[in-house]
């Protein structure tokens, strides 16, 4: 029986305030897991799928993911995702200050396993991220398919 990887950490946000408290916050829930940020969707998506430690070529991964991205929607990234053989079973939990019914509607439809609205309220935010923290050091990833 195969030994189980860890899990790593694609967090794709363009706010770097907003990055550094869910990094922070995840963290302090205790999550020890390697994070790579992107601050971008390009970037991210190179990692994903061609670098030799990204999820595709050395899994098993979890995205956070944000859907106001400066150079292409986060549901296009969610979408590229979801339709790849080989990533189609990666975890993402969609962060996003967007509570509009249709977008959450249409992200969960694309495949988002989870969808949080972030709090305007820096408290708040902070402590739906410590949630999100004890939600990852619980939750099991599988193994993306062989390619």
């Amino acid at each position: 029986m195969n030994q189980q990887r860890p899990v790593s950490i694609v967090m794709i946000e363009d706010d770097e305030g907003h990055a550094r408290l869910i990094e922070k916050n995840i963290r302090r829930a205790g999550i020890s897991n390697t994070l790579k940020h992107f601050l971008d969707g390009g970037s991210a998506l190179d990692y994903l799928f061609n670098d030799p430690e990204g999820p595709c070529k050395n899994g098993p991964a979890l995205v956070l993911l944000d859907l106001n991205l400066p150079d292409m929607s986060g549901t296009e990234i969610l979408e590229r995702i979801k339709s790849d053989p080989a990533l189609k079973r990666t975890p993402v939990v969609v962060l996003t200050t967007t509570d509009d019914k249709v977008e959450i509607e249409r992200c969960y439809d694309l495949g988002a396993n989870v969808y949080i609205t972030k709090p305007v309220n820096y408290e708040s935010f902070a402590d739906a991220i410590r949630q999100l923290g004890l939600f990852l050091s619980v939750i099991q990833v599988p193994e993306p398919d062989a390619a």
